[in-house]
């Protein structure tokens, strides 16, 4: 997804550490994660074998953070706006954590799925753009939206699955508060605000081919939401959802070709 963003906008920056420290925040942040998720009853078979085998998320954890703070020196003069993920990625996972403070967090977190849909499209798109060693475009500001706004469609069918989990935890997001239509509204208005400025990137001289291999995952998204209410298996949703994040950019890079 940072590849498909430095090829699209053409950005010009030190991308190889850059790379590596989105690897690494990666790995970091998805161990930190499950590490702190107890179980769940109906949990997926993924997340069983996770749960019994938490000495590698540790493991993960410890090298992901290290090897995230050996390539942040590399961007040390953008220390602000590097560590500004890295606090929103925590607030994600807080509210896991065994302490007041962070159940506090967990009482009054509605915004939980737009940190995660945030920081996705931050850490891919935003902060690229601001690491650029040039001036910036209009068509930088449409793709972030477009981005975040496909993101966190994805986002709404992963906390819907989780819904049930979350609420015996006591964590509160926009997927618990809202009723089953008030979540249908809050899809496809992402979806639609997803389509609206992936058409817009248009005016700013993207071709045809481009505009289709963003839209082509949105359209498979749309087509899959039922499905993924009733669905709730591994395949689907870590393998296909997820990977659908990433599909577009598969075929972006085809097109140099």
């Amino acid at each position: 997804m940072v590849l498909q963003t430095n090829q699209l906008l053409q950005l010009k920056y030190d991308h190889i550490n850059y790379l590596g420290f989105v690897f690494c925040s990666t790995i970091c942040s998805y161990n930190f994660h499950w590490y702190l998720t107890p179980f769940a009853v109906g949990e997926t078979e993924r997340a069983a074998w996770t749960r019994r085998h938490r000495k590698f998320n540790i493991l993960f954890f410890l090298l992901g953070l290290l090897g995230s703070a050996w390539f942040f020196f590399s961007f040390i003069h953008f220390w602000f706006w590097m560590l500004l993920p890295v606090v929103l990625t925590f607030l994600y996972s807080a509210p896991k954590l065994p302490f007041s403070l962070f159940n506090l967090i967990k009482k009054v977190a509605y915004g939980k799925t737009l940190f995660l849909a945030f920081v996705w499209m931050y850490v891919s798109t935003l902060l690229p753009i601001i690491l650029h060693e040039g001036p910036g475009t209009g068509a930088g500001s449409i793709f972030c939206i477009s981005r975040f706004s496909f993101i966190y469609a994805i986002c709404i069918l992963f906390d819907y699955r989780d819904r049930e989990n979350d609420k015996r935890e006591g964590i509160r997001s926009l997927i618990t508060f809202l009723d089953e239509r008030g979540i249908n509204i809050l899809f496809y208005c992402s979806i639609i605000i997803f389509f609206l400025s992936t058409f817009a990137l248009y005016f700013y001289h993207f071709n045809l081919a481009t505009l289709l291999s963003l839209l082509i995952p949105g359209f498979i998204v749309l087509l899959l939401f039922g499905k993924a209410k009733r669905n709730f298996s591994d395949y689907l949703y870590y393998f296909v959802l997820d990977g659908m994040m990433m599909f577009s950019a598969l075929f972006t890079f085809l097109l140099r070709f």
